[in-house]
């Protein structure tokens, strides 16, 4: 395995009463066909005020290419690469999501420690340690409820979507959420803003760790 880098602290998430509503804000709950007080609901009843989970929407009823101008960095919103027009074709590989159109996703983490590890690597050493790697949407949901989760050389790859093409097999890329330097058909406009992008399977990259989680429930 390559070498690995220091976890950094992770600002926590808002209470889940305060995600509801930053949802509601950013007109998740219209996206998804849900009523703002159903969202309400589901926040107070799965744990208020106490719990430090993220409050994600099924990608059944809001696709990552929805989700992702949502996101914001020094004012410029989030965007998906050119060259990934299917991102919303990669879809949950080895994983059950609830089925429900809320959820709660728990104990999250960045994977700082897994920097510099190829997916291809990283997904036994997760499985082996009884965690489950984000899907794409849950980490856009993480950034848009704690945007400093995403740093410059501390980013994360989302390894539980893949896209199963039709003879079967995996594609080869992994999506990731990093920022953008602004170079080549970015565009110099989105210098600084977070990009949903995606890596190979066998490709490391230094300032991309793995998001995970313990589990998800609803």
């Amino acid at each position: 395995m390559p070498e690995t880098s220091s976890t950094a602290a992770v600002p926590p998430l808002p209470p889940l009463a305060a995600q509801a509503e930053r949802l509601i804000e950013l007109g998740v709950h219209e996206l998804a066909g849900i009523p703002a007080d159903e969202l309400r609901a589901f926040a107070a009843n799965a744990g208020g005020e106490d719990s430090d989970a993220l409050l994600a929407v099924h990608p059944d009823r809001v696709p990552a290419s929805a989700l992702a101008p949502l996101l914001r960095r020094e004012d410029k919103p989030g965007f998906v690469v050119i060259d990934m027009p299917d991102v919303d074709s990669f879809a949950p590989v080895g994983i059950e999501l609830p089925e429900a159109p809320l959820y709660l996703v728990t104990g999250l983490d960045r994977g700082d420690h897994m920097a510099n590890w190829s997916p291809e690597e990283a997904l036994p050493a997760l499985t082996k340690e009884e965690r489950t790697p984000l899907v794409l949407s849950e980490g856009i949901h993480w950034v848009l409820q704690q945007p400093a989760v995403l740093e410059r050389n501390r980013c994360f790859m989302t390894i539980g979507s893949r896209l199963r093409k039709a003879n079967g097999t995996l594609d080869a890329r992994t999506p990731a959420i990093w920022i953008s330097n602004g170079t080549g058909r970015d565009g110099r406009e989105r210098r600084n803003a977070p990009k949903v992008g995606w890596c190979w399977w066998g490709n490391r990259h230094t300032w991309l760790g793995f998001g995970s989680a313990t589990g998800r429930k609803h």
